[in-house]
């Protein structure tokens, strides 16, 4: 029994809207590293139920690897409040993805989202520049 949750494009919104901390693992069947990174993001997902752990298979659903510009799986990311905070490549091994996972709860959401107004305040005052 597999405790991790599919994405698709259908359910992903309504996944991440839902849950306040989702890692997402984006990954494919014919993927080497991919299938080597599987049982090691199964073991934490058994490790830390109070997380929600998501998978997007990339060639059943191309629109969202598309979104987040998926260049290379596997790619971890975690998005905490609907903020994505974490994205990396590569099969992570369980220490990093573990410490991965223990730097995301200590995040403070209010400062990223202090941070994210900021940027979008900026990227909002540069747009008005070129006009």
């Amino acid at each position: 029994m597999s405790s991790t949750v599919e994405l698709t494009k259908e359910n992903f919104d309504q996944t991440v809207t839902d849950n306040g901390f989702v890692l997402i693992d984006f990954w494919a069947e014919w993927c080497g590293p991919c299938r080597q990174f599987a049982p090691v993001y199964e073991k934490a997902a058994e490790a830390n139920p109070d997380l929600v752990f998501a998978k997007v298979d990339t060639e059943a659903q191309p629109e969202l690897a598309a979104a987040f510009d998926i260049q290379s799986i596997p790619t971890l990311m975690i998005v905490r409040d609907q903020v994505a905070i974490f994205a990396r490549p590569g099969a992570l091994p369980a220490p990093a993805l573990d410490d991965a996972i223990g730097w995301a709860r200590k995040m403070d959401m209010d400062e990223v989202r202090r941070s994210v107004a900021a940027q979008q305040a900026e990227n909002a005052g540069q747009a008005g520049d070129t006009e």
